[in-house]
């Protein structure tokens, strides 16, 4: 539908002048019904099957980013709470789970994995409310592929012998899981799935700013009569996730999260007999030859940095590109991230929803001043499209940095926000050099029409995952993990199961 008013709206930061098409095209609300998510006023543990109060009553509130809202009061565990819940998660592992064939514990995480599809649309409502992402993607991506890794590991269960790591794999026993807050049914999934399809039980403690998907989990473990104490849900903030993996009875740890976490962890159970998996932060390299399809490539550097708001450990939040389309690339660039909606996470127009918190909205406004400042007096600039952030909430507009050297802070250290530093090569040599000189390793993109560039560079890149005229994709049976200080050991796919045998 036209609109009548043609004129730029307010912007956030300094545009072209140019007219933008959101300016042109304006889209009617769409907004994804509230009503199909019933949130309490408060939340307690799930520890053995139900939930308990906090033994010290403590508690905290978790907010919508995109409103400030105050969502629900929900427990916080002191170190005797989580105590508890892996004393239920030892028993449980210990009278009944690690007993069980794995042709019946499969059977609860097919039944799970039904449930999660049944309740999908009240996960994606809660998820979006409860992170700030658009409903597009927990609809489309966050949920789905939550229950897609239930099915998939519910297959693996009776098939350990099968998958290449001996006759008869043995369980660790519990497993001290600490998720973030950018994916949190998600990485719930990644974490919970292959420790039950493995034998192991769980105490879970989600991110403090997002709990409550995971929470509704529980419910759905309820729901799904898997027996008490399989699965834990402890909630709370630092100190919370620091009990659970320092816990003497704990076996295994997983964490997702920064490298500064990560490095505690290692510390904490250096010396000990836990194993670890640590999924950690990225400064991806989204590498783009000048034979590669412009547009189609457009497409990917959009989808590769402004995908759930920059909240990616994976984002390719560095763009190289080659120098002699660089100009044209750029142009076309910011004429599709004019095109991008921000604002109400459930409506479904919506292509860049709300910073998760205020905490994290400093940090990208830090270090965006940073590289202003950085780039002033040079060549490079800050742009962002024209557009009009709510007054209420955690905003910040899709941001692109030209002219970024590898010197720059904005090239070397991970942002988590929708900010992409713009940096030019001229051979596939050159290209790769930029790409490597990194810190992290998790993952990089490659845009081109050869494939044999694709085969070399792929080998010489030092990330954990390379993706190849694409981006930010997903699938359960793929492994996933880095180098460096991106973390080390694997979730999904075969190699996920291995973290949690022996």
């Amino acid at each position: 539908m036209a609109n009548d008013d043609i004129s730029t709206p307010g912007t956030a930061a300094a545009g072209t002048g140019a007219t933008s098409p959101a300016a042109i095209f304006d889209y009617a609300p769409a907004p994804e019904s509230r009503a199909v998510v019933d949130i309490r006023s408060s939340y307690g543990l799930f520890i053995g099957g139900e939930f308990v109060d906090p033994a010290q009553g403590r508690s905290f509130k978790t907010i919508s980013p995109a409103t400030e809202e105050v969502l629900a009061e929900v427990a916080e565990a002191s170190e005797a709470d989580v105590d508890r819940a892996v004393a239920a998660a030892r028993r449980a592992y210990t009278r009944v789970w690690s007993k069980m064939s794995g042709r019946e514990r499969g059977k609860y995480l097919f039944r799970i994995a039904r449930i999660l599809q049944e309740r999908s649309r009240e996960l994606a409502v809660l998820e979006s409310i409860d992170n700030g992402k658009p409903i597009r993607e927990s609809r489309d991506v966050d949920v789905p592929l939550a229950a897609a890794h239930f099915f998939y590991y519910a297959g693996w269960a009776d098939k350990l012998g099968h998958a290449g790591f001996g006759d008869d794999p043995q369980p660790l026993g519990v497993a001290g899981q600490v998720i973030p807050w950018n994916f949190p049914l998600m990485m719930l999934a990644w974490k919970i799935a292959p420790a039950l399809a493995t034998g192991n039980t769980v105490v879970l403690k989600p991110a403090e700013t997002t709990p409550l998907t995971a929470l509704l989990f529980a419910e759905i473990c309820q729901q799904a009569d898997l027996p008490p104490g399989v699965v834990n849900i402890v909630t709370g903030a630092g100190d919370t996730g620091r009990a659970v993996v320092a816990h003497p009875d704990v076996d295994k740890v997983a964490f997702t999260g920064s490298t500064e976490v990560g490095r505690s962890i290692a510390k904490t159970v250096a010396g000990t007999e836990k194993r670890v998996t640590l999924e950690l932060g990225g400064k991806a390299a989204n590498i783009v030859f000048d034979d590669a399809p412009v547009d189609q490539a457009v497409e990917g550097i959009v989808n590769g940095i402004f995908f759930n708001q920059g909240h990616v450990c994976c984002a390719g939040s560095r763009l190289l590109v080659q120098e002699s389309i660089a100009e044209e690339l750029l142009e076309r660039l910011k004429r599709r991230m004019a095109t991008l909606r921000v604002g109400d996470p459930l409506d479904k127009n919506t292509d860049v929803g709300a910073i998760n918190s205020a905490e994290q909205l400093a940090k990208i406004r830090e270090l965006a001043d940073v590289g202003e400042t950085e780039l002033a007096g040079g060549p490079g600039e800050r742009w962002s499209p024209p557009c009009d952030l709510p007054g209420t909430g955690f905003w910040f507009p899709p941001t692109v940095f030209t002219g970024v050297t590898q010197a720059h802070r904005i090239a070397r250290e991970e942002i988590f926000g929708p900010v992409l530093s713009v940096l030019t090569f001229r051979t596939p040599a050159e290209a790769v050099e930029k790409a490597n000189n990194s810190p992290f390793g998790l993952s990089a993109g490659i845009w081109t029409d050869k494939g044999s560039r694709i085969l070399w560079v792929a080998n010489q890149l030092r990330a954990g995952v390379v993706w190849a005229n694409t981006f930010n994709k997903f699938d359960p049976t793929s492994p996933f993990g880095g180098y460096k200080e991106s973390g080390y050991g694997r979730e999904g796919g075969r190699h996920g199961l291995e973290g949690y045998i022996r």
